[in-house]
């Protein structure tokens, strides 16, 4: 059950509701007054956008649970690999079935797609993974993310890997650089890569079909 991240006491009920409960306590916690993280009510504010997007996009069908769970599932892993840096075997490894499936049967994707996606997914970075570190003899993609990607290949398919991979690691080069000129950080600096994979599968799943358009018309 929810609790005070400071004093421990558990929520009630009245003061658990999304964004509302936030603002009527002005951001404190009800029996020892401790300001609340804002990042409680932003995540509930992004969870919130994307259900009414998702619902505009998929009405009442059985589609939208499957999609908004998917979703919800990234933002989890997103705040976990910002914070701790690590992504939790138990939201990827028990996602890739759980989504493939679902894609399967809700959302038109074919066994063959999905199955690709989960292979291609996990394998791609899988391979630049070893690669990497025999190379410069430290780890530099963790098994979080193979999990990961294989997760996004097999609910979006594999096609929507390419896309995936080409514009989370142009983000994630960008806020690198950003990082380094920024605080004076070292090319060794970490920056977690869940997020980005995060981000480019969302934009993907609003606008795949264009986008895999755009990128195999041209023949990337």
């Amino acid at each position: 059950p929810s609790r005070c991240p400071k004093c421990d006491h558990p929520i009630r009920v009245r003061d658990n509701i999304p964004l509302l409960s936030y603002l009527l306590l002005g951001g404190t916690c009800r029996d020892c007054g401790e300001r609340i993280s804002s990042r409680y009510p932003l995540v509930e504010f992004i969870t919130a956008v994307f259900a009414l997007l998702l619902f505009g996009k998929y009405g009442m069908t059985p589609a939208y649970p499957v999609v908004f769970l998917f979703i919800c599932t990234l933002i989890v892993i997103t705040f976990i690999d910002l914070d701790h840096q690590i992504i939790p075997h138990i939201l990827t490894l028990g996602g890739i079935p759980i989504f493939a499936v679902s894609a399967v049967l809700f959302l038109g994707l074919t066994v063959v797609d999905a199955f690709l996606g989960i292979m291609i997914g996990a394998g791609t970075l899988y391979f630049v993974a070893v690669y990497y570190e025999a190379i410069t003899g430290r780890e530099g993609m963790g098994g979080g993310d193979v999990n990961l990607l294989a997760m996004l290949g097999g609910f979006l398919g594999w096609k929507a890997l390419l896309f995936i991979l080409l514009v989370s690691s142009l983000l994630g080069a960008i806020v690198g650089i950003l990082l380094i000129l920024g605080k004076g950080k070292d090319m060794r600096y970490a920056v977690p890569f869940g997020p980005f994979l995060c981000v480019t599968a969302v934009i993907h799943l609003f606008l795949g079909d264009f986008l895999d358009g755009i990128f195999f018309s041209l023949g990337i």
